[in-house]
């Protein structure tokens, strides 16, 4: 049977691999996957990073193709600290979100605490008394607010990037305002960030806080 030239172009077609329509956005995922952990690296290395190494900035895209649905396990640096943004201060200002990312990175450069992001954000699992309390309160971990989980990875990824000032002048711990946990006492303040309160140790050493509300609520600590 004869075929038309038009056919044969179109059978040519078929048969020629076309990327999958997440191709490119998982592409992205694990370019920026990889740039977290060299990012995160280099905060434990140096106190004072400095700039980024051209070309290992992660760009906007490349954050937001990470976790795209909210709900992969929490295993790479960028998704760890995006839901920890969001379950701690998800509905707050831009600042206060900030905020939270800053205590994430000023406990990943300190000696006293893990070396991952991750590890900073699990920290105390083992114990039953997490650090970030959103992480062992027994409830799901999925990010269901795609709009606030946006603001969160691009928060996340600015931080990593060292882009974010920090907002909260070195403190590695917080509470909401609206509470005031016995361990603030021992702590010095350093400023108040909208709906939160930061401080750090007065002698500079990390110290373990038990955090007394272990529930989750739309805004916590």
């Amino acid at each position: 049977m004869h075929r038309s030239p038009c056919c044969l172009l179109l059978c040519l077609a078929l048969l020629i691999p076309m990327p999958l329509p997440g191709a490119e956005r998982s592409d992205e995922a694990e370019a920026a996957e990889r740039k977290a952990e060299h990012l995160e690296e280099t905060v434990v290395e140096e106190n004072d990073p400095g700039p980024i190494v051209p070309g290992m900035a992660i760009e906007k895209s490349e954050a937001q193709a990470v976790d795209p649905e909210g709900e992969q396990p929490l295993d790479d640096a960028l998704t760890c600290l995006a839901r920890t943004i969001y379950w701690e201060a998800r509905g707050e200002a831009a600042a206060d979100m900030e905020a939270v990312a800053n205590v994430v990175i000023n406990r990943l450069a300190h000696g006293g605490f893990p070396d991952t992001v991750c590890g900073v954000v699990r920290q105390g699992l083992e114990q039953g008394t997490c650090q970030f309390s959103w992480w062992c309160d027994g409830r799901v971990d999925e990010a269901d607010e795609e709009g606030a989980y946006d603001i969160s990875k691009e928060i996340a990824r600015r931080a990593l990037n060292q882009q974010l000032p920090d907002r909260t002048d070195g403190a590695l711990y917080f509470h909401h305002r609206k509470m005031l946990p016995d361990w603030a006492t021992h702590y010095t303040k350093t400023v108040d960030v909208g709906g939160f309160a930061f401080y750090r140790p007065q002698d500079g050493a990390a110290r373990w806080v038990l955090y007394e509300n272990c529930l989750r609520l739309p805004i916590r600590r």
